[in-house]
């Protein structure tokens, strides 16, 4: 219903409109993904100063009326992050996260979780900037596709059930095949398989680390749940 709105949220993007607004694109708790107009926001006294930018964490104060866009009427910082912004990695690790979360969960639909972790990963990034890692990234990824229903079946072939001699991935099987059922699937390895299932089980500032051939073939595997079954496709982690 038209009125005012109060939530956190977290911009994943702003852009300028006109001679003197942006246009918001924010992650909310109860709200999901959101579009707001800041007016003015970019006139020299502007009460909302710089706080409006990407990766900002704030309390938000809108209107909503019965157009798309929401109207920005009070901010207030809870996280600017100011030590991620400091380090060219830390800010295309947070860039790519962001953009992740805005193509995945790209409605209203509520998805806390996904605001929480979301949140987490900046907050990590701003406080050990070199933690901006592929494998820290992946890992991130890995557990968007489970908030959204897509994470891939690990534990046994996904279309026999076989749980010896998994061999290959398919994004169109859904998750890692047997040697028997490998036709159209790419080959994995173990230190792929293992990275994507310790970053499934394990708390985001401990995911594990892979090396690169076991990053890419985990990526791949990313990538083609995406497309196949969100009909999806991101920017690389790196």
């Amino acid at each position: 219903m038209p009125g005012p709105v109060k939530t956190e949220a977290v911009v994943l993007r702003s852009i300028r409109y006109g001679e003197a607004d942006r246009i918001l694109h924010v992650y909310t708790p109860a709200r999901g993904r959101l579009a707001a107009i800041a007016k003015g926001v970019r006139r020299t006294r502007s009460r909302f100063g710089g706080r409006l930018e990407p990766f900002f964490r704030l309390s938000l104060e809108l209107h909503e009326g019965r157009g798309e866009l929401l109207t920005v009427t009070g901010a207030h910082t809870i996280d600017g992050h100011p030590r991620l912004r400091g380090d060219a990695a830390a800010i295309d690790a947070a860039a790519r996260a962001c953009d992740a979360v805005g193509r995945i969960f790209e409605t209203p639909e509520p998805h806390p979780h996904v605001f929480n972790l979301l949140c987490r990963h900046l907050a990590l990034l701003d406080l050990q900037p070199q933690s901006a890692t592929r494998a820290r990234s992946l890992a991130f990824r890995m557990k968007l596709l489970h908030a959204a229903g897509l994470a891939p079946q690990l534990g046994a072939c996904a279309r026999c059930g076989d749980p010896e001699h998994l061999s290959g991935f398919s994004g169109a099987a859904g998750g890692v095949v047997c040697q028997a059922c490998e036709a159209g699937a790419f080959a994995i390895g173990g230190e792929a398989h293992d990275f994507m299932a310790r970053s499934l089980a394990s708390p985001l500032q401990e995911s594990p680390e892979a090396s690169g051939p076991a990053l890419a073939q985990a990526e791949r595997a990313i990538a083609q749940m995406l497309e196949h079954h969100a009909h999806l496709r991101i920017v690389p982690a790196a």
